[in-house]
């Protein structure tokens, strides 16, 4: 029995090793299986096929047809910043010939080319760049001549993204590129609007270069103007950093060059040179040239940022014409020297729209979107930088030149006021250059008042919005040696609300708004039949009077209006001009210093007094705002009864 139960026990043995001898076996079966199945997908790939490709870069690569030009000109320029690059290396031996690009077209032809006298390209480098479609030579060559990781390697380098070149075909069915390397070798490189190529070896003798032929399609036609090509490269290769040229080869084939051909652009333009080398007729000059506005600007902003922002510009605050022109600003944007897009809002604050000028933003991509500048943290702080210098611009010239800011103060005063009012960053820097201009026609800064104001009236600023209107109260407080300030624009009024809530102990009064400056020595007596009489003018007979005694004896009433009601009622106005206007908090002060009220009060006028008082009443009133259709009509009628009568 017992050797039966060995046997028995080496079987059931037997049978486990064989089972997780199966199961191993089975488990390494799966697992070669799933790692052939990984080997497989890793050799998998996308695909593009051409034919399909190829209509969606005619249509729909850049929003703009014309900027295919602007493409292959700046492939151009780097094709020469690459040979110049090289040359610095002593990888090239430079030959003295000046370096170009040039844009010709042939209308009978139909050609347009673009040909360059660069770095060109070997067989085996068109292949690479132009038979693949995104592969980037630009920065393959930054990467081995500059260093991946070389502060601003790179920099005159446009191309990054290996696309432009195929925006020839936006305008054209077929593309030919001729070129010669540096090195040596001719090729002819044909390329179908299908994507279909063929590509053959050439005789030597060409220079050294490249040339983009562009047998232009039916839809493209409008290129083959002289006109049309000259306004596309000033809009956009204005000042690119190689000379370009515009050549029209009929012409030329016929002996018609009438005199040696000037390059279109600028290669060295004003923001890349240091702000002590250029002269005020120079930015000037620039400032006209770029814009079309014969007028001065009021002044400029040379913007040198280094690391880590990189960026350079000239900003202009233009000088406005009238009150109605068009407040638009234009600022370019620029990168490496080519032109990307007009009035980038933002990248300038919303309350400096007024700026015009030019940024050339390296960091920034050549085919930057809206929705990009938005989120981007760089966009972020250039603006933040821009803010800084146009706040130091102001405060230097409030400090060093107060004469000439106060001649162009009234074309800042509103984008100044506006940008306190919406960012308290900027408040902060350019509130002292703020001028508040004064009922006698000069200005002073707020310290200025406020430090004039102590011994009288410390922390208060009193103001006027209508200088007309409010004569005979601003005559009052002058006369009491008090300076009145004009803020006559709904802008002006909240901007000093944003001052009171910046700085507690600052209140700006109008002149309507409280009489403590002008009240003389001693009480008003109180008079309730006089007070009673004047209430009775107003609708239910709600108007507050009062009875004081003021300096000036000749003005026998005024109606004050609290600061508080008077702010609320022009807010409501403004935001809910359909709401029913509320009634302001009126005052109307009686002045018994005054002759006429002392008569008013002991009833001289007999059976005219009631009269008389409306006839006051309507006075004061009309000091202190318009009076309604009512009123109007009401004032007109007692005065022409009054008159009749002498």
């Amino acid at each position: 029995m017992l050797g039966r139960f060995r046997r028995q026990a080496q079987e059931m043995l037997c049978y486990a090793k064989a089972s997780a001898t199966y199961t191993e076996r089975k488990l390494s079966l799966g697992r070669r299986r799933w790692l052939k199945a990984m080997e497989e997908q890793k050799k998998g790939g996308i695909s593009v096929e051409t034919e399909h490709i190829f209509p969606v870069i005619k249509k729909w690569l850049y929003s703009e047809k014309e900027i295919f030009l602007r493409e292959l000109v700046s492939n151009a320029c780097d094709a020469v910043t690459k040979l110049k690059r090289l040359a610095s290396l002593g990888q090239y031996e430079e030959d003295g010939l000046p370096y170009k690009v040039t844009v010709s077209f042939n209308k009978t032809e139909k050609t347009l080319t673009v040909s360059d006298n660069g770095i060109g390209m070997t067989a085996e480098e068109i292949e690479r760049y132009l038979c693949r479609m995104a592969i980037s030579g630009a920065l393959e060559f930054i990467q081995r001549y500059e260093g991946e990781n070389t502060e601003g390697s790179g920099q005159g380098i446009i191309g990054h993204f290996g696309l432009g070149f195929y925006s020839a075909f936006m305008v054209a069915d077929t593309v030919e590129v001729l070129t010669t390397s540096y090195t040596g070798g001719t090729t002819r490189w044909i390329c179908e609007d299908s994507g279909s190529y063929e590509m053959k070896n050439e005789d030597g003798g060409r220079p050294r270069g490249s040339s983009v032929i562009l047998h232009i399609n039916s839809e493209g036609e409008e290129y083959l103007s002289e006109a049309k090509l000259r306004g596309v490269l000033d809009r956009y290769c204005a000042f690119m950093p190689i000379e370009i040229y515009l050549e029209d080869e009929e012409k030329e084939d016929e002996g018609k060059e009438e005199k040696a051909a000037a390059p279109i652009n600028d290669t060295n333009p004003l923001w890349l040179r240091r702000p002590s080398e250029c002269k005020d007729e120079e930015y000037n000059e620039f400032y006209r040239k770029v814009f079309n506005d014969y007028r001065e600007p009021l002044f400029h902003l040379h913007i040198n940022a280094d690391y880590p922002l990189n960026f350079k510009g000239i900003l202009y605050f233009p000088k406005i014409r009238e009150q109605y022109e068009s407040m638009e600003g234009k600022v370019k944007l620029y990168y490496n020297q080519v032109f990307v897009a007009d009035n980038i809002k933002e990248v300038i604050p919303e309350y400096l729209l007024l700026l015009r000028g030019v940024l050339d933003c390296p960091e920034l991509p050549l085919n930057v979107s809206r929705s990009y500048l938005q989120n981007n943290t760089y966009v972020t702080r250039v603006s933040a930088h821009i803010v800084k210098k146009v706040a130091d611009k102001l405060n230097s010239m409030v400090a060093n030149e107060r004469e000439q800011y106060e001649k162009i103060w009234n074309d800042l005063r509103t984008f100044v006021e506006y940008g306190c009012i919406c960012d308290r960053k900027f408040y902060d820097r350019v509130i002292g250059a703020v001028l508040l201009p004064l009922t006698d026609g000069t200005t002073v800064t707020l310290d200025e008042y406020l430090e004039s104001a102590k011994e009288t009236h410390e922390g208060v600023v009193y103001y006027a919005t209508d200088a007309d209107l409010q004569s005979q109260y601003i005559s009052m407080y002058e006369n009491e040696g008090r300076k009145v300030v004009m803020l006559p624009s709904m802008l002006d009024v909240r901007f000093a609300e944003s001052v009171e809530q910046n700085r507690e102990k600052t209140r700006f009064v109008r002149v309507d708004a409280e009489i403590d400056a002008l009240k003389g020595e001693g009480e008003g007596e109180a008079d309730e039949a006089l007070t009673a009489l004047f209430a009775s003018f107003a609708d239910e007979g709600k108007l507050k009077v009062e009875i004081h005694r003021l300096k000036n004896e000749s003005v026998p009433a005024i109606l004050n209006v609290s600061e508080e009601s008077r702010r609320m009622q022009e807010m409501m106005k403004m935001y809910a001009p359909d709401a029913p206007v509320m009634p302001a908090d009126e005052t109307l002060i009686l002045n018994d210093a005054c002759p006429l009220i002392k008569r008013l009060a002991a009833g001289d006028f007999g059976d005219k007094n009631e009269r008389i008082a409306r006839q006051v009443y309507r006075l004061a009133q009309i000091s202190a705002r318009t009076l309604t259709a009512e009123e109007m009509k009401t004032f007109l009628a007692d005065s022409y009864a009054l008159l009749t009568e002498y």
